[in-house]
């Protein structure tokens, strides 16, 4: 997936998570960030915008995507608060335990193959008192809404991507890396088991995408 992950993927994961809906889902999670914050999968810098400068010190950005640095420049710039980019995956965080006060990723654990490790580095790097923060695809809770979200997602997202970027393999890629995500219920369960406590899920959307949050205690 060399090519579609580095390429095509950011491309489409760039317009699906700015669009309007997914712009006032960060609202929701970024602003409650503070101090040194380790933001997994930052992407284009989408979220740069809504950390509040008095309380965020710091952002370190992890992005692998050489296509989503790119296209991170202009929000870079613009940023309120100051971000230390790695090019590095979320499986692979270099800095110090007990470091970051709180870790925010959105729209990013469903494309990390390996999210139990991604996982466990953030517990490791989080401060005791640390949040961690996670705004997600997840599964539809409503039934009628079900079967609706995986009509447009396996079938209406592919052909579009067909006809829009001549690419449907990548559309088709970014559907089934979400629906094999765990759903609300068994992700939680998988922070538990990667150390962290106090699990809270906020289902948005009717459960397209939920809010995970939990504390290192």
């Amino acid at each position: 997936m060399g090519f579609y992950a580095d390429r095509v993927l950011p491309y489409i994961i760039g317009i699906a998570c700015g669009a309007p809906p997914s712009l006032k889902q960060r609202e929701k999670v970024v602003p409650n960030a503070q101090g040194r914050v380790l933001e997994i999968g930052m992407g284009s810098g989408l979220n740069l915008q809504y950390y509040d400068p008095s309380k965020v010190e710091l952002v370190f950005g992890l992005e692998p995507s050489e296509g989503m640095r790119r296209k991170a420049q202009e929000n870079l710039a613009a940023s309120p608060v100051e971000v230390r980019l790695l090019e590095l995956p979320g499986e692979e965080v270099p800095l110090d335990d007990d470091s970051i006060d709180t870790v925010v990723l959105t729209y990013t654990l469903c494309t990390i193959p390996d999210f139990r490790t991604a996982l466990a580095q953030m517990r490791r790097v989080l401060k005791p008192g640390g949040r961690f923060l996670c705004l997600e695809f997840s599964q539809v809770v409503l039934p009628v809404l079900d079967k609706l979200y995986e009509t447009y997602s396996f079938k209406v997202l592919p052909a579009l991507g067909e006809r829009v970027a001549g690419d449907r393999q990548a559309y088709q890629y970014l559907a089934e890396s979400i629906r094999r995500f765990p759903a609300q219920g068994p992700f939680a369960e998988m922070i538990t088991e990667a150390g962290l406590e106090q699990v809270k899920v906020r289902n948005l959307s009717g459960g397209i995408a939920a809010i995970h949050s939990a504390w290192r205690v």
